[in-house]
């Protein structure tokens, strides 16, 4: 049990002296930054949705005629 205590403290320490958290304006040129990244990613992922669906409609709609 001490073991876990003395590690407790341990991170306590580190966390409060060691750490170098970031200002609020790095934080909030980060989240756009991840906001950006994230609807980018989501645009391609429904461009190639939208697309392989086409393209499979499209192969299907062959086979039927």
């Amino acid at each position: 049990m001490a073991k876990v205590v003395e590690f407790i403290k341990e991170s306590y320490d580190e966390m409060t002296n060691k750490v170098t958290w970031p200002t609020w304006g790095e934080l909030q040129s980060s989240a756009i930054l991840v906001l950006i990244a994230s609807l980018i990613i989501a645009l391609v992922i429904f461009a190639m949705d939208k697309g392989s669906t086409f393209v499979l409609d499209t192969f299907y709609k062959s086979l039927s005629n």
